[in-house]
């Protein structure tokens, strides 16, 4: 199966450092994003990513977490929504975390590093949750950007059918699944799709989430099993 980079693009560079040498368009985006009021509350907050504040706008909402929960978090790296998780979840909850690329220590947080489409990172993920039934599956996984859509869009949809799949494996009738997705080519099918497997679909556009993005948040609650 194809390898895809699947952590967030919400986190991993909100470092307040600045490389040398940046092109103006790559300079233009790095002061938008240390203006950004997100990261900078995500350093005052002690968060990893701006991409917190998306959960925590998305929790208050549809209160997602309870203590004692067990919760995947796919795409996980910096941390940023396994911080949000772990907090909710508490001592007595478990969140599993995965990723592609590493991600520091958490406290509450067992992170898996590798690709989870392979058998091998899908048998940890698994084999961490020692038979206890999941509450919650989410994913905040991107790919890798490169400004076209013909080549952007299949790939964003390959990851949320992924992450559908692993839903499927791994949640109990009337679990719920959170997934961002872009909104394009694929969409209306993945959405009648999660509608199918699901009893309920909402979709919520956090004000973390940048205007010009098309991202947006598929909550499914429901799990039909």
């Amino acid at each position: 199966m194809a390898r895809s980079t699947s952590s967030n693009h919400d986190g991993a560079s909100d470092s307040p450092r600045r490389q040398r040498g940046a092109s103006k368009t790559s300079a233009g985006w790095l002061k938008e994003h240390f203006d950004d009021r997100f990261v900078q509350q995500s350093w005052q907050d002690g968060y990893r990513s701006r991409a917190s504040y998306k959960l925590l706008a998305l929790d208050e909402k549809d209160r997602l977490f309870k203590r004692g929960m067990s919760v995947i978090d796919l795409g996980a790296a910096p941390g940023g929504w396994s911080q949000v998780a772990a907090d909710r979840v508490g001592p007595e909850g478990l969140v599993i975390a995965s990723d592609i690329l590493e991600m520091d220590a958490l406290a509450g947080v067992e992170f898996i590093q590798g690709d989870f489409t392979e058998e091998a990172v899908l048998e940890s993920i698994l084999a961490a949750l020692d038979g206890r039934p999941v509450d919650l599956v989410m994913s905040d996984m991107a790919p890798n950007m490169s400004g076209m859509s013909a080549i952007d869009q299949p790939q964003a949809m390959y990851l949320v059918e992924l992450a559908l799949d692993l839903a499927r494996q791994t949640l109990p009738p009337g679990g719920r699944f959170l997934a961002k997705v872009f909104q394009g080519e694929g969409f209306d099918a993945y959405l009648k799709e999660l509608r199918e497997s699901f009893t309920k679909v909402v979709t919520r556009k956090p004000e973390a989430s940048r205007a010009r993005s098309r991202e947006v948040y598929l909550l499914a609650e429901g799990y039909r099993g």
